[in-house]
């Protein structure tokens, strides 16, 4: 994924255009831009130290720093009071994973490969528990259709199902590392497909300026949102939805199509649908309780056309896994479903 560095000529452009008052709109376009390729290298660097500290380490890191870009921007979108657009993402990342990228990569590696295999075991697990955490966020919701509340108990809910979401993912992280499979992780098989490694010194370091960067370029980005959504005539559920999710998971996304691509289906599903677990498990919550802290409470209250969106998304994605084999059909056919639900969310008024 060395060809999306070329994008980091955006960084300067997006920084120095901050402090001579370019346009806002270009400001957000060279900010997105740039975002990209730190996401990516971040990504690079957090692989790069699992395979130093080891599988169990390594499973531990990777799980908590997968999704660090997209969390990056939230806080920063949390900060600025864009608590629609934040939800929007977190709507948008696992439909995303699900239907942009499962979609793609079955597309790419069944044109390639023909029909290609994998655990049906494991993805049925991985469904269920993808329906259960989409299940979760929308409990909150259905509350506060029910009662109308815009604070107070809604919030103290949306709190609770964070809590109980955590200790979840929490509870799933312990059974992944502690009943570890003989296999190569899904680090060492990034390492692999790379051929490169770097002293943990120079690792740390990395990860240090890139996240320095994504914080950077995430304040450019989310300060020029409202103007950006002006000018353009767009929805803050549309940057949500589309944007947010693809600047921030651009390597990711890569590397599932390339890993499909190469006749690899189990590693490309684990990247997309663990993408989605951590979403809705772990950045989710997070994003609440930091959210109270920051002075912005975040509820989990989403309104009607995310929650059937989730569930339409996340379960035509678990029947497409369910046999264990996919073909270039099925790929196309998550794309479209993807392509209608953006487009809905285009046309959907601000």
């Amino acid at each position: 994924m060395k060809y999306l560095n070329i994008l980091l000529l955006f960084a300067p452009v997006a920084i120095v255009g901050s402090f001579a008052g370019l346009s806002p709109t270009l400001l957000f376009v060279a900010a997105a831009l740039a975002v990209i390729p730190a996401a990516g290298v971040l990504g690079h660097v957090t692989e790069n130290l699992a395979a130093h500290t080891g599988p169990r380490l390594g499973g531990l890191l990777n799980a908590t720093l997968g999704n660090a870009a997209e969390l990056i921007i939230t806080l920063f979108a949390i900060r600025a009071g864009l608590l629609d657009l934040v939800k929007a993402s977190i709507t948008g990342s696992i439909l995303g994973n699900v239907l942009l990228v499962t979609g793609a990569s079955v597309l790419i590696g069944g044109l390639r490969n023909g029909p290609q295999r994998f655990d049906r075991t494991h993805a049925g697990v991985n469904a269920t528990q993808l329906l259960l955490a989409v299940f979760a966020l929308t409990i909150p919701s259905l509350f506060f259709f029910a009662h109308k509340e815009t604070s107070g108990p809604v919030e103290s809910l949306s709190l609770g199902t964070a809590a109980a979401m955590v200790a979840v993912y929490a509870l799933g992280l312990i059974f992944a590392l502690r009943y570890a499979s003989p296999e190569p992780t899904l680090a060492r098989e990034v390492e692999r497909e790379q051929r490169h490694s770097r002293s943990i010194g120079r690792a740390v370091a990395a990860l240090l300026a890139s996240t320095a960067l994504i914080a950077w370029l995430s304040e450019i980005l989310v300060g020029s949102v409202e103007h950006t959504t002006r000018a353009l005539g767009l929805s803050e559920f549309f940057i949500g939805i589309v944007v947010v999710p693809l600047v921030g998971n651009v390597a990711e996304h890569a590397v599932a199509v390339q890993a499909a691509w190469k006749d690899k289906m189990e590693l490309s599903m684990a990247v997309s649908v663990g993408s989605s677990l951590q979403i809705a498990l772990f950045v989710a919550p997070v994003l609440v309780f930091v959210s109270v802290l920051m002075g912005h409470p975040l509820t989990l209250a989403f309104n009607p056309f995310e929650i059937v969106a989730l569930f339409a998304g996340v379960l035509i994605a678990a029947f497409v896994s369910q046999d264990g084999e996919t073909n270039w059909l099925e790929g196309a056919q998550l794309l479209g479903v993807y392509v209608i639900l953006a487009l809905a969310f285009l046309v959907l008024p601000a």
